[in-house]
């Protein structure tokens, strides 16, 4: 079994379907085979950042004082247990008094303090970046694993997140189907993807939209008109959008909302393409802005199956003391890249790509 040791996991950025089943599988593989210690960061760096550090101590037989089968239950679970946090870059982090601070040494003091041999921290491109730096700063031996419903992250096929994102997309198309063909209606529906378009894209193609808008393919607002009005002579009065919300308006602006706290989000695409088929087609419009709901619920089976094999990929890393990694999904197996290679491609929808092809051949309107 080799030196016992102490790893801790945090889950880091915005949260999604699949976390809790890393955890789980950390948890059984590092206990279960190795004999380990195990600790759970709570709110990502937040937690390490905090004096004494905020944690949860994992073991096989009991979770938080909670028994057994609560372990076994993560696989169901959406969100992450340990809670996680998308703000507050922990190298200019925002003070009370209005100032910004430098508060990476206390995340490393953090790590120390709990003895810690390895970390594994579950995040998005962003959130990789961070903590290597803060691993390269402070002698973390730092294993990554990659989740993100936008599916952008350059060196793996999918991250954990995504399958069930997709699904939720898929489900609400085909809701949306029946009540468009009821009441003759153009049903848009807007979903999310920060900068990439892969939840559209796929969850279009799989729930049967009529017209498909990426940000990687710009469009023509006439050309989305004309798939409609070619439906309407064919008798079919009614019509799917499929609108992701990082799309930009036709003369390149994007759309956006301004949030409680002033953070500018992305949001509100939808509308304008609503607003614009109406006004050029004078048909019924409605939109469906999907929002967070894409990144709550049950896992599906794919994202409990990916964060089952990531998590006891990366146990298997700091076993064999490679750190510096990041698991990745390709060709059908795990395999390892380096940290800094994983997050230097963002991986956007190539126009050329499969998935692109699969909906012209099905004659999806891409806009263009």
């Amino acid at each position: 079994m080799g030196e016992k040791k102490r790893i801790g996991i945090l889950t880091s950025g915005g949260d999604c379907a699949g976390l809790n089943a890393v955890i789980r599988a950390v948890v059984y593989h590092a206990v279960g085979t190795y004999n380990w210690e195990v600790i759970g960061i709570k709110e990502a760096t937040h937690g390490l950042m905090s004096d004494p550090p905020k944690f949860i101590q994992f073991q096989l037989e009991t979770l938080d004082n909670l028994k057994l089968d609560i372990l076994d239950n993560l696989l169901l679970m959406g969100g992450t247990i340990l809670g996680t946090t998308n703000k507050g870059n922990p190298f200019a982090f925002p003070m009370n008094d209005g100032t910004l601070r430098d508060r990476s040494s206390d995340i490393i003091n953090g790590y120390h303090k709990l003895g810690l041999n390895a970390l594994i921290g579950i995040g998005g491109d962003g959130s990789l970046a961070i903590l290597r730096r803060l691993a390269q700063q402070g002698g973390i031996n730092l294993v990554g694993i990659p989740k993100t419903i936008d599916n952008d992250v350059g060196a793996t096929e999918v991250s954990i997140g995504f399958d069930t994102a997709t699904n939720i997309a898929t489900e609400a198309l085909d809701r949306l189907h029946f009540t468009a063909a009821s009441h003759n209606r153009v049903m848009v529906l807007e979903v999310m993807g920060r900068d990439a378009g892969h939840i559209a894209l796929a969850a279009g193609i799989a729930g049967g939209a009529d017209v498909i808008l990426i940000p990687e393919i710009p469009y023509k607002i006439d050309k989305v008109c004309q798939k409609i009005r070619t439906r309407q002579a064919k008798g079919k009065n009614f019509c799917l959008v499929m609108v992701s919300e990082a799309v930009r308006t036709e003369v390149g602006e994007q759309v956006s909302q301004i949030q409680q706290l002033g953070e500018d989000r992305l949001g509100g695409i939808g509308k304008y393409i609503a607003e614009q088929i109406g006004a050029k087609t004078g048909a019924e419009t409605r939109v469906t802005v999907l929002g967070h709901i894409q990144r709550g619920g049950i896992p599906s089976p794919m994202d409990r199956l990916l964060g089952s094999a990531f998590g006891v990929a990366a146990v298997d890393l700091i076993a064999e003391g490679k750190f510096d990694q990041m698991v990745a999904w390709k060709n059908r197996e795990i395999v390892s890249v380096p940290i800094a290679e994983a997050i230097k491609t963002y991986r956007t929808v190539d126009p050329k790509e499969t998935l692109v092809k699969t909906a012209r051949g099905l004659g999806i309107c891409l806009g263009d």
